[in-house]
């Protein structure tokens, strides 16, 4: 193949040097084959969602590809845990041979592709609110709600930063950090002039939050009280922000029965 890049060659030094080299691929090319691949395996993938568990023989039947190529898409779909084989199951009389596998999508598959659970949540949300009387009193149902969901998600927290040694303050965050990101927070801590920055790269619940921020302040209490000290939130994903971010102050942590109260969040923003 020939580009028009390229300039004509002498057929004496090409005798010379031996074999024609091939001319490289351009980088285009490669990303070009690279996401009609990607494609190809979407297209596999949303098949087994739209009709369910599918051997190699019905996805290349139905999406028009030879079984060879459907089988080199489904064993890197494998690899990347988006399905799973299973054996197909058998209605009737089992014919001789091994039974076909099918492929289903995992959970993790699942993911990939729009789900309504953000809808789901929202609506359930405004039902509590309605179901409370609406107005104020529908808010404090939610806020209560986020509070007792909070209580629960940071039990695991708790028992994290429980066991820390005493005397290394500083730690807290972090470890506070990293339960956050075994939750799917994508979670990091990092030094700020007077104190520290806890801040999530990642909110499962963003979409929700922006229009429930008590979500997002009964979290920011929950802070407040696992590391012994008032902290202030500084930015938030549901509010547009690229990442959540939490200032924690440079102080000693008190040990407390009380709950302490997350401070405003500034610039105008809601806590979130």
């Amino acid at each position: 193949m020939k580009y028009a890049s390229e300039a004509p060659q002498d057929p004496a030094a090409q005798s010379a040097a031996g074999a024609h080299t091939p001319a490289p691929v351009p980088a285009r090319d490669e990303e070009r084959v690279h996401d009609d691949q990607r494609g190809t395996r979407n297209r596999v993938a949303r098949s087994i969602l739209d009709h369910g568990p599918s051997t190699a023989a019905e996805l290349a039947l139905r999406l028009e590809l030879t079984q060879a190529a459907v089988r080199r898409h489904l064993d890197t779909l494998v690899a990347e845990g988006v399905v799973e084989p299973r054996e197909k199951r058998v209605y009737g009389a089992r014919t001789r041979g091994r039974p076909a596998k099918a492929f289903a999508l995992t959970d993790c598959g699942r993911d990939a592709f729009d789900q309504a659970y953000d809808k789901l949540a929202g609506d359930a949300l405004r039902w509590i609110a309605q179901a409370a009387g609406g107005g104020e009193m529908g808010e404090a149902a939610v806020a209560a709600f986020a509070r007792a969901r909070m209580a629960a998600q940071a039990e695991g927290y708790r028992k994290a930063l429980e066991a820390l040694p005493d005397g290394a303050p500083e730690s807290r965050t972090e470890a506070l950090a990293r339960a956050l990101t075994e939750d799917g927070y994508a979670a990091t801590a990092r030094s700020a002039p007077v104190g520290e920055q806890l801040c999530q790269h990642h909110c499962p619940v963003a979409h929700v939050a922006e229009q429930f921020p008590q979500l997002c302040e009964a979290e920011t209490e929950v802070f407040s009280r696992l590391l012994g000290t008032h902290v202030q939130r500084l930015a938030t994903i549901a509010h547009g922000d690229g990442v959540c971010t939490t200032f924690i102050p440079r102080s000693k942590p008190r040990r407390t029965t009380k709950t302490t109260t997350a401070s405003a969040s500034t610039a105008g923003r809601n806590p979130a």
